[in-house]
């Protein structure tokens, strides 16, 4: 291991931190999304700082396209979910979620 995978790294801690806080401190769904997101930046950072660490960089890439690919089509879903819950309940807060009980 080198310094850079070392770099690399504590790059992509610091955004899985950024990621845990946003989604324990936040109540609104955009936001808590946007937690989920860069926490997955920072699982595809440290995949690919791994591989080019062990050089084995295109095992690593051909994980964060497929995490990526994966990804896209979660975020559409999420995204389509949170359009009908504020069609629903006028609202992006997760604690008016208990309105759509039935």
């Amino acid at each position: 291991m080198n310094s850079h995978w070392l770099l690399y790294l504590f790059f992509a801690a610091g955004l899985v931190g950024i990621g845990l806080y946003a989604l324990l401190t936040m109540r609104n769904l955009i936001k808590l999304f946007i937690g989920i997101e860069v926490i997955g930046k920072g699982v595809s950072l440290a995949l690919l700082a791994t591989g080019f660490a062990k050089g084995n960089i295109l095992l690593a890439q051909s994980l964060v396209i497929t995490f990526i690919v994966v990804e896209v089509c979660l975020v559409a879903t999420a995204l389509a979910l949170i359009v009908n819950i504020n069609r629903h309940t006028k609202s992006l807060d997760v604690r008016k979620l208990t309105q759509l009980k039935g």
